[in-house]
Order: C-alpha cells, then structure tokens, then sequence
C-alpha cells in the first residue's frame, strides 16, 4: 500500500451524492498509487452526510475547524448545490490549504470573483472545473497548434439547463479559451442553443439538450479540417481528480481562472432575457 503523502478533506453540501462517491472510489482504487487519501469529511446536512461517511469508512467532522486538523488539502464538492460554494469557501480558505472546487464553480459570476479574490487574500491555491475538461477533444486540440481551432460545436444533456448546460461550455472554453466577446441564446426549453463569438473571428456553437439521450460530443474545425468527437466518459472524473492531485502536490492550478470565470460569465448572460433579444456582449 502507498504511503499517504496528502490527506484530503471532503467538504460538502450533503455528501450523499454521485461525485462524493465516484471521487472517493477512484482516489481508492485508480488513483491510490499517487499517495492521497481522504481521511476526513463534513456536510452541512449533517445527519445523512454523517451516514454516508459511517458507510464509506471516512472520519466525520461536525465542522470545517474540526476536520481542518486531520487534513492538508480540501476538495469542496456541492455539485448540485453551488450557492453554497461560497459560504463553504469562506470557512475553508481561511486555513491556508490548497483547495479544489468542484463544478458549479459558483451561482454566478460575482460570487465566483468573491471566491478567487478570497483565495489570494489568503494566499490559497484553487482551481475548479467541469470534468468534461479532460476528454479526447482537449487532448486533439493539444497536439495541434491551437490558434488554428477556429469553430467548434459542442453537446451536452443532463437534468437542467442550470446544473449542466457547464459541461458543453468547459468543452469549448477549455478549447478555445476565455476570449469570449458576445453570445446569443436560441431556445428557452429543452433544446436551447448558445452562439459565441470569440476574439480573432473565432466562433462557437454549444447546444444543451436537457431530459434527452443526448451524448456529450464536440466537432472542431481547424484551417484544413473538422473533426468530430463522442467524449468517451469512461475517465473523465479519473482525469479530473488527478488534476485535483496535480494542484495539491505543486500547490499551482492547472486550470485557468480566467477561462473559469469566463464560463460563468457565459452561463450568467445566457439566462439574461437580452441574449435571446440578439447578440448580448460580455
């Protein structure tokens, strides 16, 4: 067995949920040989939080300050609970220690201005993402010269447009950068598309198809070709907590917040009823 070298804390909103568990099994499992393990937890909703961490043998804390003393990094999930991003940030930076922010990032973009500046008040190390970030279309775009992307079209599904239209954008931004200049958003239902227009006349399409089979994929023209991609979602969470890893072990993000606060200023705007009026500026 591996020596632990870094012991992470799990800060949530209820940590019965799909990403506290899917985390925790690859740190266990894929990931045990990098020497992290999660040796401590709290919820807000405490009973059902206390539970989940009984069955899954992690060390509970009734709080942030408790927990702070068996841990040396923080993962702060709350993957469907954003709003409480913030407040849970609030309790955690203040000790110094470096954190990843699990998507949502944060309910909207001042918010997520709060947290980064709280962050460099305190000197802490924080990333945040979608895991669709870390898929095969990012790894193409890498092995080609990047100012060449000019268009891309992204998907995506899930429940709602507000806890998952992230995914279809992390994909573009993650591609194309955070030099987003205008959107406009066709659709209010189910089927509801995003128009970007990014610095150098690149552009962007990201479709969110909610409560429908929809696969995560993304097309990518370069200046001689497209290419279409179906994200293989097999490794993604496993890539995205090694990223996790990256950042607590250099104590440097690998994601940059200029590209996480573009995303929430694109989810920002695309709500706003002038996007769906014409082309909206950010």
């Amino acid at each position: 067995m591996a020596t632990t070298k870094g012991r992470i804390g799990f800060v949530d909103y209820n940590l019965e949920n799909y990403h506290a568990n899917v985390y925790l099994g690859i740190l266990r499992s894929k990931l045990g040989d990098r020497g992290f393990a999660v040796t401590g937890s709290t919820g807000v909703k405490a009973k059902a939080s206390r539970e989940w961490a009984e069955r899954n043998s992690v060390p509970y804390f009734a709080t942030v300050g408790e927990l702070n003393e068996a841990v040396d990094y923080y993962m702060i999930l709350a993957p469907s609970n954003p709003e409480v991003h913030l407040a849970l940030c609030r309790e955690v930076l203040p000790f110094g220690k470096a954190t990843y922010v699990d998507k949502t990032f944060a309910p909207n973009l001042a918010a997520a201005r709060q947290i980064f500046a709280l962050a460099g008040k305190h000197g802490v190390p924080v990333q945040t993402t979608s895991a669709l970030r870390y898929t095969g279309v990012q790894e193409f775009v890498r092995s080609i010269d990047p100012v060449e992307v000019s268009h891309m079209v992204t998907w995506g599904g899930g429940g709602s447009f507000g806890e998952y239209a992230i995914h279809p954008v992390e994909l573009a931004i993650s591609c194309m950068g955070p030099g987003v200049r205008r959107l406009m958003r066709r659709g209010t239902g189910r089927h509801v598309q995003l128009l970007l227009d990014f610095s150098r006349h690149r552009t962007a399409v990201v479709n969110v198809y909610t409560n429908s089979q929809t696969p995560y994929a993304a097309s990518v023209t370069t200046t001689t070709e497209t290419r279409h991609f179906v994200v293989d979602t097999g490794e993604i969470f496993a890539n995205t907590a090694a990223a996790a890893l990256d950042l607590f072990a250099s104590g440097k993000p690998t994601v940059d917040r200029r590209e996480s606060l573009a995303i929430r200023r694109i989810l920002d705007v695309a709500v706003q009823k002038r996007a769906l009026k014409g082309f909206a500026a950010l």
